[in-house]
């Protein structure tokens, strides 16, 4: 438990948190393994993501930039973590990494909540070096040193808060002062750019830096998969209870705050994406967010929804009928992308790639919709299959990879689907059925696993699960008329 002083008096740190995040040896040991692949003499720069405004005084809630996350385990805004290819030696000895964080500051914890500070990142984090955000504007470093600097740019839109000298917008801007000294660089005044093309004799690069993060994030290692299991756990069971809870007259928004209690209620901070709950049409936008139609009636609802926990993403999509049965076409339809799932999933082995699940699930839904008249060439089938089978899956829901073979512990989406809008040059009796089934898939050596199995896939499994009730809707809740 964690105890400092507020204002003179002793405050308490919250008790009872969760003890299974990932622990600190492992983000060690991920930056031993980032530095054994940095180039001789180079010094790696990684930045918090920048806080991003609501609306006047109010913010967003503050997420992480992954790769700070994963090298680090610091979650808060306005730090850094710097690496060095080779140690680097002070009055107090010799170091190959420091990590700058934002100061303690009693006054503003009371508004915005607890900070590490530089002990709490020692003991916590278990660095040896930590620093200040402050220092990190003194000079702590010479840059003139290092043949190579790479920069992991941190993500968002950039802004001054004239009340904090150490943002991430003034720290940034510092960064890129000194490497613009060095003529490394180029930038606007009002959007840093590190997206320039960069040739073989530029001492800034940032594609190294990607390149290796990539190639060390696509692969999970058991702690990571622990949080994936739990993150992808919560997506199913929630998709499972929204499945008994279904009916007619529930809203879009309502089929949303289902799924969104159960990820609280199972103790997921957030959601992975902007949640996706289509019926009907609503369905053929494939990010749909606007989840606003307040009646479903006996549309199919096609639901796009992952959990994120500990910083690791879910994302699995169910589509089904919400008045609890499928009618012919919409069975028909959605029997088609089941097929191309399987196939696609049955693919999803070492040696493999993308192409080999893009080509067998675009296979079967082209000639399944040729056979029912919807396309007359398979050329067409792009039309109502427009996106690709899948991406890969772990602190970013698209995840960063080096888009290779397929690999031993990498976790990826499959997620065919047909969504065939009113109005299409189609039988009428079609119009307006959208449909995606998408599942997490691990891959290993004995084959793919699929981790989202826990909700039901078919249709005879998921009008059996509708046919059950659900406690949610007993619920009583007032008259809300304002008139």
């Amino acid at each position: 438990m964690w105890s400092y002083l507020l204002w003179g008096q002793v405050a308490l740190s919250q008790d009872h948190l969760p003890t299974d995040y990932l622990p600190h040896i492992f983000h060690k040991e991920r930056r031993e393994q980032f530095r054994a692949l940095m180039p001789p003499n180079s010094v790696a720069i990684f930045f918090s993501n920048p806080v991003q405004n609501r609306s006047n005084d109010v913010d967003y809630k503050f997420h992480q930039d992954p790769n700070l996350y994963y090298l680090s385990g610091y979650t808060e805004p306005n730090g850094i973590l710097v690496l060095f290819s080779e140690p680097q030696f002070n009055d107090g000895g010799q170091y190959k990494e420091i990590l700058f964080v934002q100061a303690r500051d009693p006054k503003l914890e009371q508004w915005t909540g607890y900070r590490l500070g530089t002990m709490g990142a020692k003991e916590k984090l278990g660095f040896e070096y930590v620093l200040t955000a402050q220092e990190f504007l003194q000079g702590k470093i010479d840059y003139s040193k290092f043949n190579k600097i790479l920069l992991s740019k941190p993500n968002g839109a950039f802004t001054d808060n004239v009340n904090d000298s150490t943002d991430s917008y003034d720290l940034f801007e510092y960064l890129l002062g000194k490497v613009n000294s060095l003529n490394s660089i180029r930038k606007t005044d009002s959007n840093p750019d590190l997206n320039q093309p960069q040739n073989s004799n530029s001492r800034v690069d940032t594609k190294v830096t990607r390149e290796i993060v990539a190639g060390l994030r696509e692969i999970k290692t058991e702690d990571e998969m622990q949080l994936m299991r739990k993150a992808i756990k919560i997506a199913a069971v929630a998709q499972c209870e929204v499945m008994k809870a279904m009916h007619s007259n529930m809203s879009e928004s309502e089929i949303q705050g289902i799924h969104e209690y159960i990820y609280k209620k199972y103790g997921s901070e957030a959601v992975a994406y902007p949640s996706i709950v289509g019926a009907g049409a609503n369905g053929c936008v494939l990010h749909y967010i606007e989840n606003n139609k307040t009646r479903v009636g006996n549309d199919l609802v096609l639901m796009d929804i992952g959990a994120e926990y500990h910083g690791y993403s879910a994302d699995v999509t169910r589509t089904i009928p919400a008045n609890g049965s499928f009618t012919e076409a919409q069975r028909t339809i959605y029997n088609l992308v089941l097929k191309a799932q399987n196939a696609a999933i049955t693919d999803a082995v070492v040696g493999n790639d993308f192409s080999n699940l893009e080509n067998a699930s675009r296979s079967i839904i082209n000639k399944g919709l040729m056979e029912l008249d919807i396309i007359r060439s398979e050329e067409e089938g792009r039309k109502y299959y427009p996106h690709s089978v899948g991406h890969y899956l772990g602190l970013d829901v698209h995840d960063v990879s080096l888009k290779g073979k397929f690999k031993p512990n990498m976790v990826i989406t499959v997620e065919p689907g047909i969504y065939i809008p009113e109005g299409s040059d189609c039988d009428p009796k079609w119009h307006g059925i959208a449909v995606r089934i998408e599942d997490d898939i691990h891959i290993t050596e004995k084959g793919p696993i699929n981790l989202s199995i826990d909700a039901p896939r078919t249709v005879k499994e998921i009008e059996e699960l509708m046919k059950q009730s659900s406690v949610l809707n007993q619920l009583i809740l007032p008259n809300l008329n304002t008139n």
